[in-house]
């Protein structure tokens, strides 16, 4: 293949939405997979440049530096510097970085760059490119950093930015020493708010401590130490803050940064101060613009433009930003038609260039108001494929995984058309005769889109063919077929031509999921032979070891209709096969001929493989032939790879997932030429394709979203190949032209796809069984597939299964009907068979005419019992399991079970105390506690007793009562209950953490006392109620006797224990219990049986005769004695006489009568005596039994007051632990606070030393450097000292000159430092370095060294002698002053460690101060402890609040002071109440006299009132008729008889008008029929003249045309006139009206005073 010459790219297309950098005034760059794209903004001519390496990564460039830098992908990869235009490498930097970079900048006013580094090592570095160096570097927190960006104003200022932080980097610099500082930004919350940090608390501690002890902070509380406590926080006070977007530096060094959430912030470098410049509105107001108003997403990039901030988003609208102190205004936007991922600006800042999210840039001039145009469009994406246009061999096309269809043109790369599928895409071909392009999708579905207008590529047809993707698509080489396949196994074969309308002739069943197509086409023979690669086994489906070769015949396949079967599969007639065996797995194949090529990626090679002659055998006859391994060549470092053969089947070209392209010829395998086209850490090659020509190749990635064109370059001696491929492609050319226009043709006039037509046709074979029946309905839906999703083989299958269905319809109803007649049959068998006895009734199984259905479906029930009985075995042996480990934790361990005693009359409930074992532990422990106690006791008495030399009672009695110490101070009443423990520490002498801990163990050993005190109790009341409820069911036995022979028939009452009195029978289960039928094995159910027998024989047994009991039970009841409790039961027997007439009778039967009489009469009076007896005995029982059970009740209420004490006891000694567990955790904080302490103690003299070493060292270069500098400027004053000296030879009037003119220097721009501001503009000098100042001042020394400034009559040789000198004593100057610059740098440098070491010191200074103030609260705490009092209600006099009392500024006191106040306040209080008694009785005698005296006033006002009254009375007329008058009755007929009349006269009166109004309106009704009649005759007159009229109208507007112009003049004319004249008689009268107010306001100021002046006054 060296023949061939090399492959050289000729253009790179794609975008993978990176990053868009200029790199001069006019051009951007951008990166496109393994390039780096140039494009010239105002001739869209591009430039291209390879990545040295493999792929690149991070990305950036510089417009005033004209450079550009990247990374490459590998392990430890370089960075590579390139210079624009000419594209050389400046250098490559290699660091110390593993895996790769996140982030680039290039510094505008300097030979600086920045990158960060990507984990595990995550270091911030800064480069000098220039010299390759490296001058500094930093860790960073373990985050990658996505964004770098220096201080145009100040390089030494750099902006890192992640995902969730902003950090600033200082650069401070000591000569050729550099240094990077960072300062984390403190970013607001979510919400805009300030978080708050945790305060410090070394100055909040005070001298007072509280009962919760000194205050920690958190860290401390919760046990932490080291780094862990500096960073921790507790979750409830983690507020997720804003998380930066987008940042730029203002021209004045301030910071702006936006936020995801719509913030935008501006940060001050310096202080790091932030401030909140907009905050987003949660609610927009309808009045507000949504251009104008920023939301979340708004500030996606930023970039500044003259003081004007420019902001992009994900809502794509562009705005124009106007920031003036803390307020901002949007002052223009620009509406994109997509968000925007970022912006950038060219270095004259006259242009922006927006770029979309979906690859889309824009271009926007601000400053010219111009509008957004579109300059670049090559979309986003991954490539699935790309294949050439064999129609038009200027074109290549490629389609992208979001199903965009791009034309490309070969020649220089421009996007031709596009077209938009909106589907998942998964596989392209082209046709090879007509214009148009097949894509397969995701959905299984085939799209062609017709591609006769470049421009504006349609959609004219779809067909759905598999329920998986579409993984392979190909057209033979005569453009005959199109071939798919899928994973499915099945391949389908469709007409390519437009004119026969894509018709599909059928499909083919592969021998396993399909790898790889292939075909080739033979134009004699017009046969078509498609080898595929197929994989049987399931799990991987990219490799295939079966190879299946098909022989298709073009003509019978194109016309004959009888090659597919009614299913749609091709014959066998119509195809030949041959299945083949390689030795080794393939990932990729194509069919040379008689040669197959394949790349096998197991060994990484390529393979060919000859066809034997004998391949073609009939279908129902082929066997598996193994293929021999012809030819093997090396392949692909990384695999798989994928081969395609030229369209002149001589060169094959190999890709793969090294991003290789290797071309060899298919004779010579082993020798290729080869291109490094994509990079392998972004997947590599996807898809490859020759164009016709066999020339060129296209390549797209597949992940770094790029294509790439490259030609291939051939020598002089591989001429004779290239034009056999020209030939060969313009021979094909040639042959397919007249079919190419005729299927264009067609194809141009195929209408576009419409999805809705399409799927009504495709359901219209489905609405043929609307007329079926439900039931056939029903029995057929299995058969069918939803419309929606069936494919064209689900059609042809439902159009045979409807076929069949029409043809068998009347077998299936005969069958229907017979089955129907059936089952009715056996229904009325079963319905006579229920209607017969259980000896002739047959069971259901027996009528079941299915007897193997029948067994096979109890054979699955019996399984499914045997599951289920096994599974519940199983849960019920868990649960089993469960009940024992319960039974042995909370029951079996307890010492003391829990019950409870309920009270016979009430609800009262008292319940003991549940105890579980001490163990031998816990009895260990207090022992050894209580050992220890007795030791320190008897320690203590002895010390006492040899300290105490002083005897006597005094001393003793002294001594007593400290030993006796009151309840008060012990803090608990648990002595009174049985809570005795001699060995209790003193409440005052708790210091120590052990004694504490000891304590504890002690209180506790009180507490189990005190609880087995009153359970003690409990069970001797538990066993009073058993004695109780014994008796009571022996009285009620007693009871129940006495009613049975009263005959009384009454409910006693039975108590008996609860369920809480008796906790164990929840550990049984009785019968009554379980309510469902309990299951019996056989085994069971047979000893169920034979204890059922033996019960029966046993009462059989015990029935046998006994002649003595049944006569004794017979004659006297089964007893031999009369009983006295059978008195009732007596009776006299009646003689037999009495059944006769008593007239009848005789004297001895009278006699017997009376007798019976008088024995009955005793009888009667025994029984009424007997039974008061039993009456009067069942009472007492009955009062017994209630005496009895209250007075259990009541001694059950005092137990219950007892379980309240000992209660509050408990809680006494269970709050002291508390207290104690407290104290002790309280000094653990402490402990880990002072723990804390001194670590960061420690740190800090670590790092005080570290900084002390660098500020020596720093020192010596320091003072080193100032030496260097005096010596320098020692020289430069040597320099003019011997100016006179050097030109002693010349006059003295000329040295004057010279001397002056050896001081003049030329104006030039002065050196600016790293800390001087400059405006952000090309045309400034931008931090000139040392050596262009220099060279600058040089230059312009030569105007002054021109022979014009010569002075005359000065030697030519002295003025060249002179300028040298003067040269040099400029050289000195500039490097006294660069030295004093760096000077003063490194001063600065130097004071800056300085003030590093002070704060250091002053750092250890306070951590001391700090720790010495938590030993001394370490120390209060321990002495000053907490102690319990027990007081009674009456003695606590503060005042309670609503939970807990405040005690804090409580004092305790002695009782007695209390008493001695009180009884002294009763004396005064007294004497106070009768001095308020004897006054209230005088002040109640003054009262009485004073209401006494008001109401005699009130008298005698009224009594005044009514004289008054009656002396003004005046007398009318009727007063003295009504006076006159005796008797009321006339006065009433009087009044009767004029109202009378006067009702009669309006009666008249009212009669009258309505007549004259009733006339009035007949008069009107005829009226108004007159004026009817008028209005009609003067409708018909009106329609007359409306005629006339228009005629009129209609010949004075013809006559008048000419004359309307100047009437309308004139009228316009006057109306002017009359206006100006109206207008000045307005003037004039307004003017008089001013006037005449004027003279009203003097003439009202004379006669009235102004209210106004009176306000002012």
């Amino acid at each position: 293949m060296d023949v061939l010459g090399n492959l050289e790219v000729r253009w790179v297309q794609g975008f993978n939405n990176g990053t868009f950098r200029f790199v001069d005034k006019k051009t951007t760059c951008y990166t496109c997979g393994n390039f780096i794209v140039f494009l010239n903004m105002e001739t869209k001519s591009r430039k291209t440049l390879q990545s040295p390496g493999s792929g690149i990564g991070a990305f950036t460039a510089s417009g005033h530096r004209r450079c550009l830098a990247f990374s490459d992908l590998k392990l430890n990869p370089s960075i590579f510097v390139y210079n624009y235009p000419e594209l050389e490498q400046v250098c490559k930097l290699k660091g110390t970085t593993k895996l790769g970079y996140t982030a680039l900048a290039l510094c505008d006013t300097g030979p600086y760059l920045v990158c960060a580094s990507s984990m595990p090592d995550h270091t911030i570095s800064l480069w000098n490119w220039e010299s390759s160096v490296l001058l500094c570097s930093h860790p960073l927190l373990g985050e990658d950093v996505t964004a770098l960006v220096f201080n145009p104003m100040n390089w030494c200022q750099i902006g890192a930015v992640n995902l969730r932080s902003l950090t600033i980097w200082n650069v401070e610099r000591c000569d050729n020493y550099h240094l990077m500082k960072p300062s984390a930004v403190d970013l607001p919350a979510a919400d805009g708010a300030v978080i708050e940090c945790e305060a410090n608390l070394s100055c909040m501690l005070s001298r007072k401590l509280t009962h919760l002890g000194p205050q920690m902070p958190i860290s401390a509380i919760a046990g932490l130490s080291g780094d862990r406590a500096d960073d921790f926080v507790p979750l409830k006070q983690i507020k997720p803050k804003l998380c930066p977007s987008a940042i730029c530096w203002s021209t004045s060094s301030d910071l702006y940064v936006g936020s995801k959430e719509g913030f935008l912030l501006c940060v001050d470098p310096d202080t790091l101060l932030v401030s909140v410049l907009y905050k987003p509105q949660t609610e927009l107001n309808p009045t507000d613009d949504s251009k104008t108003s920023l939301q979340e997403g708004s500030f996606q990039s930023l970039v500044i433009q003259d003081c004007n901030v420019f902001a992009a988003g994900m809502e794509g609208i562009l705005r124009n930003i106007q920031i003036k102190g803390n307020k901002l205004e949007v002052v223009q936007t620009w509406a994109l038609n997509e968000a925007a991922s970022s912006i950038c600006c060219p270095p004259d800042g006259e242009t922006l260039l927006i770029v979309s999210n979906t690859g889309c840039v824009y271009r926007l001039k601000p400053l010219l108001n111009d509008n957004i145009v579109k300059v670049l469009d090559v979309l986003c994406g991954d490539f699935v494929a790309v294949a050439p246009l064999y129609t038009d061999r200027s074109i290549c096309l490629s389609v992208r995984e979001t199903g965009d269809v791009q034309l490309w043109a070969l020649d220089d790369g421009l996007c031709m058309g596009s077209i938009s599928l909106q589907i998942h895409v998964t596989s392209v071909a082209c046709c090879p005769i007509a214009q148009y392009v097949v894509v397969g999708t995701a959905s299984g579905d085939v799209l062609f889109v017709e591609m006769t207008t470049k421009q504006k590529p349609r959609l004219v047809h779809r067909v759905h063919l598999y329920h998986v993707p579409v993984d392979h698509l190909v057209f033979d080489q005569g453009g005959n077929f199109l071939i798919t396949g899928a994973s499915d196994s099945r391949m389908f074969v469709l007409d390519a031509r437009p004119s026969k309308g894509f018709e599909i002739i059928g499909w083919i069943e592969a021998p396993g999921a399909i790898v790889n197509l292939s075909t080739q086409y033979y134009t004699e023979s017009k046969q078509v032979k498609v080898l595929v690669l197929c994989s049987k086994t399931e799990r991987e489906i990219n490799e295939g070891n079966v190879l299946l070769l098909l022989t298709l015949f073009v003509q019978q396949l194109t016309d004959s209709s009888g090659c597919v079967d009614v299913y749609g599969c091709l014959c066998k007639d119509a195809l030949h096969s041959c299945l083949y065996e390689i030795p080794h797995a393939l990932c990729s194949c194509v069919l040379a001929i008689n040669k197959i090529f394949g790349y096998c990626q197991q060994r990484k090679v390529l393979q060919s493989f000859r066809i034997p002659e004998s391949g073609v055998k009939p279908s129902n006859a082929q066997e598996a032939v193994h293929l021999i391994l012809e030819k093997e060549a090396g392949g692909h470092l990384q695999s798989p790879a994928f081969l395609q053969l030229s369209p002149h089947q001589s060169w094959l070209a190999t890709v793969g997932r090294d991003g290789l392209l290797r071309i060899c010829e298919i004779s010579t395998m082993d020798r290729y030429v080869q291109l490094q086209c994509h990079s392998c850490w972004q997947g590599g090659v996807g898809s490859v394709c020759f164009t016709p020509d066999s020339q060129t190749l296209i390549t797209s990635g597949l992940r770094d979203g790029s294509l790439v064109c490259s030609r291939l370059r051939l020598k002089l001696s591989g001429a004779g190949k290239t034009n056999a491929a020209t030939q060969y492609a313009q021979s094909v050319a040639d042959s397919f032209e007249s079919v190419v226009s005729s299927e264009n043709t067609i194809l141009s006039k195929m209408t576009d796809w419409d999805p809705q037509t399409q799927s009504l046709t495709r359901c219209s074979s489905f609405l043929t069984r609307e007329g079926k029946t439900s039931h056939e309905a029903e029995q057929e839906e299995n058969y069918f597939v939803s419309p929606a999703s069936s494919t064209w083989l689900d059609g042809k299958l439902d159009a045979v299964l409807q076929e069949e269905t029409q043809q068998y319809a009347e077998t299936k109803k005969n069958l229907r009907k017979n089955i129907k007649v059936l089952r009715d049959t056996i229904k009325a068998m079963m319905q006579e068979n229920e209607n017969l006895s259980d000896m002739e009734k047959l069971g259901h199984q027996e009528f079941n005419l299915d007897v193997e259905e029948q067994q096979r479906m109890q054979l699955e029930g019996k399984q499914e019992v045997t599951r289920v009985r096994k599974e519940i075995e199983m849960e019920n042996l868990a649960k089993c399991y469960q009940r024992e480990i319960l039974k042995k934790e909370c029951w079996d361990s307890m010492q003391v079970k829990g019950k409870a005693i309920k009270a016979f009359h009430s609800e009262n409930e008292v319940k003991n105390y549940p105890m579980k074992e001490r163990t031998e532990k816990e009895l260990e422990e207090l022992q050894r506690i209580e050992t220890m106690r007795q030791i320190e006791q008897e320690n203590s008495q002895l010390q006492e007793m040899i300290l105490n030399t002083i005897s006597g009672d005094k001393e003793q009695e002294e001594a007593e009562d400290s030993k006796t110490e009151s309840p008060a101070l012990t803090g608990s009443l648990s002595a009174l209950y049985g809570g005795v423990s001699p060995h209790l520490y003193s409440q005052f002498n708790l210091h120590i953490r052990e004694q504490k801990i000891n304590q504890i163990t002690l209180l506790k050993d009180v507490i189990y006392k005190v609880k087995s005190t009153f359970n003690k109790e409990f069970e001797a009341v538990y066993k009073q109620k058993e004695q109780e409820i014994y008796r009571l069911r022996e009285k009620n036995k007693r009871i129940s006797e006495i009613m049975s022979e009263l005959d009384l028939s009454e409910t006693l009452w039975e108590p008996s224990l609860t369920d809480n009195e008796c906790p164990e029978r929840a550990l049984t289960v009785t019968d009554s219990e379980i309510k469902v039928e309990k299951y019996l094995t056989p085994e069971q159910k047979e000893k169920e049986e034979q204890l059922r027998e033996e019960d029966k024989q046993q009462r059989l047994a015990a029935k046998s005769d006994n002649m003595r009991d049944q006569a004794l039970s017979v004659m006297m009841g089964g007893v031999l004695e009369l009983r006295k409790e059978d008195v009732l039961r007596m009776e006299v027997p009646q003689p037999e006489f009495m059944s006769k007439p008593e007239v009848q009778w005789t004297e001895e039967e009278r006699k017997s009568f009376k007798e019976f009489e008088k024995k009955a009469k005793e009888l009667s009076e025994e029984k009424e005596k007997y039974r008061k007896t039993l009456e009067t005995e069942m009472k007492k029982l009955l009062t017994s039994i209630k005496e009895a059970t209250q007075m259990f009740d009541e001694k059950l209420t005092k137990l219950f007051e007892r379980k309240v004490k000992s209660e509050m006891v408990i809680y006494q000694e269970e709050l002291k632990i508390a207290n104690l567990v407290h104290s002790i955790q309280t000094e653990e904080e402490i402990l880990s606070r002072e723990k804390q302490m001194s670590l960061k103690l420690e740190k800090a003299r670590i790092v005080k030393n570290e900084i002390g070493e660098e500020l020596k060292k720093h020192k010596e270069t320091v003072d080193e450097f100032r030496e260097e500098y005096d010596n320098t400027v020692t020289e430069d004053k040597l320099l003019d000292k011997g100016f006179r000296k050097e030109f002693f030879d010349v006059p003295g009037h000329i040295i004057d000159q010279l001397y002056k003119l050896y001081k003049r220097r030329p104006r030039v721009q002065r050196i600016k430092t790293q800390t001087e501001n400059n405006q952000f503009k090309e045309g400034a000098l931008l931090g000139t370095a040392p050596s262009d100042g220099l060279s600058l001042m040089m230059k312009a020394m030569e105007e002054l060294d021109a022979p014009e400034n010569m002075p005359e009559g000065l030697d030519p040789f002295v003025w060249e002698r002179f300028c040298l000198a003067r040269r040099a004593k400029v050289e000195s100057e500039q490097k006294v002053k660069l030295k004093a610059l760096t000077l003063a740098e490194m001063q600065a440098f130097l004071q800056r460690r300085t003030d590093e070491d002070e704060k250091a010191q002053l750092e250890i200074k306070n951590l001391i101060d700090e720790l010495n103030s938590i030993c001394e609260e370490k120390m209060r705490f321990r002495l000053d402890s907490m102690v319990q009092i027990v007081l009674q209600q009456g003695q606590v006099e503060v005042e309670a609040g609503d939970f807990i009392a405040d005690f804090t500024n409580a004092l305790l006191i002695h009782r007695k002071v209390t008493e001695d106040l009180n009884s002294t306040i009763r004396a005064l209080g007294d004497q106070k109440i009768a001095s308020m008694v004897e006054c209230k009785d005088f002040r109640k005698g003054i009262i009485q006299q004073e209401w006494d005296h008001r109401r005699m006033r009130m008298q005698l006002e009224d009594l005044s009132n009514k004289a008054r009254d009656i002396q003004t009375l005046r007398i009318t007329q009727e007063i003295q008729d009504y006076l006159n008058e005796t008797s009321n009755d006339n006065r009433v007929s009087k009044q009767l008889t004029t109202l009378e009349t006067t009702l009669d006269l309006q009666k008249t009166t009212h009669q009258k008008k309505v007549e004259a109004c009733k006339k009035q309106i007949k008069h009107l009704d005829r009226q108004g029929v007159q004026m009817q009649e008028k209005s009609a005759a003067l409708d018909l007159k009106v329609a007359d003249m409306e005629i006339t009229v228009a005629e009129r109208r209609n010949i004075y507007e013809a006559v008048a045309m000419g004359d309307n112009q100047e009437t309308e003049a004139e009228k316009n004319y006057q109306d002017i006139i009359l206006r100006k004249k109206l207008l000045n008689i307005a003037g004039a009268q307004s003017e008089e009206i001013l006037t005449l107010q004027a003279e009203v306001e003097k003439l009202r100021m004379k006669n009235f005073p102004s209210l106004s002046q009176l306000n002012y006054n």
